[in-house]
């Protein structure tokens, strides 16, 4: 019997199923399931921009995070649309869920934002496999990872209580996401590479996270007016 046939196998995706549906539902209760959230709009021409600029204060946080979250979406998009031949049918099952919950991410940020959000970013995925389960789950992981740590950076620059509440939200659907991938790509020891001594995740600066995801952009994304604590 293949593993996704096994009663082991099943029993992991149905545990997983019931931990997204869980998930998503916490996101739900935080006005996260906005109207248009199953649609992506229709994405603009950005091929004369050079630069793109954030902005200042909670906004431009919103604006960072938001760009996070277009591109987790458009890449779990792209898994779902055409997945490789050797993912398991319940790990693409899995990672559809894990893509209509990024998609929720994202609307809420645009919605949240209203006349301060971004535009629609088209992303550069040349580097990524998407023709094999490892080149998939690497990348996944890799952005899971630096979402995690994108969020711990920028929690603590809000100066609104309830954005902060907010995003709180969104990290905790985040974290479970980064342990369910890491889970499938070494699941003898998922953790030890992203968890310090003191037991506490990574945390990097929205410079950092920017430059570690340079190569998805297509122009400059300008980070110097955020704050910096």
């Amino acid at each position: 019997m293949s593993e996704s046939a096994s009663p082991s196998f099943l029993a992991r995706t149905m545990r997983r199923r019931s931990f997204f549906r869980v998930a998503g539902a916490t996101v739900a209760a935080s006005t996260l399931v906005l109207a248009g959230c199953v649609k992506d709009p229709v994405e603009p021409d950005n091929t004369e921009a050079i630069s793109l600029n954030l902005g200042t204060g909670d906004p431009g946080l919103l604006n960072y995070l938001f760009l996070l979250e277009q591109l987790e979406a458009a890449f779990y998009q792209k898994v779902v649309t055409t997945p490789p031949a050797d993912l398991q049918a319940g790990e693409l099952v899995a990672l559809t869920d894990v893509r209509d919950h990024e998609v929720i991410h994202r609307e809420f940020f645009r919605q949240l934002l209203g006349s301060n959000a971004m535009a629609t970013v088209e992303f550069n995925f040349t580097t990524i496999n998407f023709n094999t389960r490892a080149g998939v789950l690497a990348a996944a992981r890799t952005f899971e990872d630096l979402g995690v740590a994108a969020y711990n950076g920028a929690a603590k620059l809000f100066t609104s209580k309830a954005n902060l509440a907010l995003v709180s939200k969104i990290a905790s659907v985040e974290a479970r996401h980064a342990a369910f991938i890491r889970d499938l790509v070494q699941p003898a020891d998922p953790f030890s590479d992203v968890v310090g001594a003191g037991g506490l995740g990574a945390v990097l600066t929205p410079p950092q996270v920017i430059a570690a995801a340079a190569s998805f952009f297509p122009y400059t994304i300008v980070v110097s007016g955020l704050p910096t604590a």
